[in-house]
């Protein structure tokens, strides 16, 4: 068993390690305030270290309804280091019911089989963190996993808008590996109307709904699912060329990840993603993202006194 001395400096390095973490890597996320047209082409420039946290919900759930408003502030304390994403299901009740999001539970409950109850949360495939509570052990399992994955890969994409909507293209995928891999281009709505129909327990929107999904696999360089959509194409290479076309909404994410596919997964390969970065098309505050990464700082240097003071 551990000391109390060496649980203590442990604490300390990783209080100073997460510091350095959050020093090194910009904590801004990759926001394109609301006025901006995208005649031209809008680069997320490099990234590839963004988590994903997905989380499992409806417009039924009483709890989700509470949650769903404070995603965004959520979403903007972290800054570019996550993107959350709201599955709602195909169940009947739900008012959305996107195909696309049926398609992702699928893959989530490959790892968690007993996904149901909403909210729950799952960083990078992880376990499951469910109810209004869960977001301390988010935040726990967000800092293990940035810790656990020190490589990934790098990941570059642009958007530029069309005549019917917004077009997204892969810029730069440097695959750290290609066998049993695929490119993920998901597509969320921010402020989403919540449809006329189902069950509506909350208000009339709902925020980063998963409406889009394409993904291109990484050995056959072949669309194998393109869902809510104008189009997904590849002439080439995914790495190269990769691109999908979604609709004019007036508020979005788009989140490009490098992952396992779903078959590679059954057999054993694990869910977390390779690399993921996201472009928000959305307001926010430059200062609020500032003040938040301070604040992040502050956190972790108070982890280290902490442990100073709990070894003494």
């Amino acid at each position: 068993m551990r000391s109390s001395t060496t649980k203590g400096w442990t604490l300390v390095g990783l209080g100073v390690y997460l510091v350095a973490l959050l020093l090194v890597q910009p904590v801004t996320a990759i926001i394109v305030q609301l006025d901006q047209d995208f005649a031209s082409p809008v680069s997320t420039g490099e990234g590839g270290r963004t988590l994903l946290v997905e989380e499992y919900t409806a417009t039924w759930c009483s709890v989700c309804s509470e949650v769903d408003p404070e995603l965004e502030t959520v979403a903007d304390s972290h800054g570019s280091r996550i993107s959350i994403v709201a599955l709602h299901p195909t169940d009947g009740e739900d008012a959305f019911e996107p195909e696309a999001a049926a398609h992702r539970i699928e893959r989530m409950q490959a790892v968690n089989p007993g996904i149901a109850s909403t909210p729950t949360f799952v960083v990078e495939g992880g376990s499951p963190r469910g109810g209004y509570e869960a977001w301390q052990e988010v935040q726990r399992d967000i800092l293990n996993t940035e810790l656990e994955r020190q490589k990934v890969t790098p990941l570059a994409f642009d958007v530029q808008a069309t005549d019917l909507g917004y077009k997204a293209s892969v810029l730069n995928a440097e695959p750290l590996t290609r066998n049993g891999t695929q490119l993920t281009f998901l597509v969320l709505q921010h402020g989403a109307e919540v449809p006329d129909r189902g069950v509506n327990v909350g208000g009339s929107t709902r925020d980063r709904v998963l409406l889009g999904i394409a993904e291109c696999n990484l050995e056959t360089n072949t669309i194998s699912t393109s869902i809510g959509l104008l189009n997904a194409t590849t002439n080439s290479e995914c790495s190269a060329d990769f691109s999908i076309e979604f609709p004019n909404y007036e508020s979005w994410s788009v989140i490009l990840v490098h992952e396992h596919t779903l078959e590679a997964m059954e057999n054993g390969s694990g869910p977390m993603s390779l690399g993921a970065v996201e472009m928000a098309h959305r307001a926010i505050s430059v200062e609020q993202s500032s003040t938040a990464s301070w604040i992040l700082i502050g956190l972790c240097a108070g982890l280290s006194l902490v442990a100073i003071y709990r070894k003494k």
